[in-house]
């Protein structure tokens, strides 16, 4: 099958290795808006040759839209009007405006909606990686929308990436996903601009940061021309649990002005519940 990819970063470049590696994709066409990286992703084998979407679309058998999210509000309906009976996923972190805007679209049924629940905080052709998907989540939305055979292929490749499926309702996915992902970016994000603005000794992040300040703050590490987008689409639902969040953090600060450590000592053990989940 040949498989058109837009955007050859972290996702759709590791997407690329993983189809090529199962035998899925016999050729894979690029589509990239960045001529250093539609180079790169050539170097690498991610793509075989690149294209305009135009040509890309026209040879393909599958397209995969793999761009940051406000990037993909713009290209989605410009492949939709494109295809002629070919299959478009997306792997974007925010389902609900990219389902409202294509939902009257003629060709709508073309298109399957998908998250799948894995990243990292590296960006570029280079932060790809082979073997990625396995044993992860994805996220499929609003399925009744999409036409049958369209999701059955779509489904027959996660399934080939040995991936688990989750259906939700768009809306459902990006409330669910402020909780679990978007806040989680956030906070790295404030915690590291906590410690360059408090801790002005390089050296001493450096020499003291250990494996709980560094797994907390990786996330910090990641684009912000793909998250100030997420964090755009999922306003509402990020403020939400951010409100929550620092509710939560003025419990504890609190219990610190107060000396109140028997409280204190309850949120952590509240905290520890989260192992019944994940383990």
């Amino acid at each position: 099958m040949v498989v058109s990819i837009i955007g050859l970063g972290l996702i759709g470049g590791s997407m690329s290795l993983s189809l090529k590696t199962k035998g899925f994709a016999s050729s894979v066409i690029g589509v990239e808006s960045n001529p250093e990286h539609a180079a790169r992703a050539i170097a690498l084998g991610l793509a075989d040759f690149c294209l305009t979407l135009e040509e890309a679309v026209s040879q393909s058998d599958l397209i995969i839209l793999a761009t940051p999210i406000n990037a993909s509000e713009k290209i989605l309906p410009q492949v939709l009007d494109l295809v002629n009976g070919q299959v478009v996923f997306d792997v974007g972190s925010t389902k609900l405006v990219l389902c409202q805007l294509v939902a009257q679209h003629p060709k709508r049924g073309r298109f399957v909606a998908t998250h799948p629940m894995w990243g990292t905080e590296n960006s570029g052709p280079e932060a790809a990686v082979k073997h990625a998907f396995a044993q992860k989540a994805t996220v499929i939305c609003n399925a009744d929308e999409s036409d049958d055979d369209a999701l059955q292929l779509v489904k027959d490749i996660y399934a080939l990436l040995e991936m688990h499926l989750v259906y939700m309702e768009a809306d459902a996915h990006d409330m669910h996903v402020a909780y679990i992902s978007h806040i989680s970016h956030i906070t790295s994000f404030a915690l590291a601009n906590t410690v360059l603005e408090k801790e002005r000794e390089e050296d001493a992040i450096f020499e003291l940061a250990s494996g709980g300040f560094e797994s907390t703050v990786r996330l910090a590490k990641s684009n912000a021309a793909m998250w100030v987008p997420i964090f755009m689409q999922n306003r509402d639902n990020v403020l939400d649990v951010l409100n929550e969040h620092i509710s939560q953090l003025r419990k504890f600060k609190s219990c610190l002005e107060k000396e109140n450590y028997n409280y204190l000592q309850e949120l952590i053990e509240n905290a520890n519940g989260i192992r019944r989940i994940l383990k």
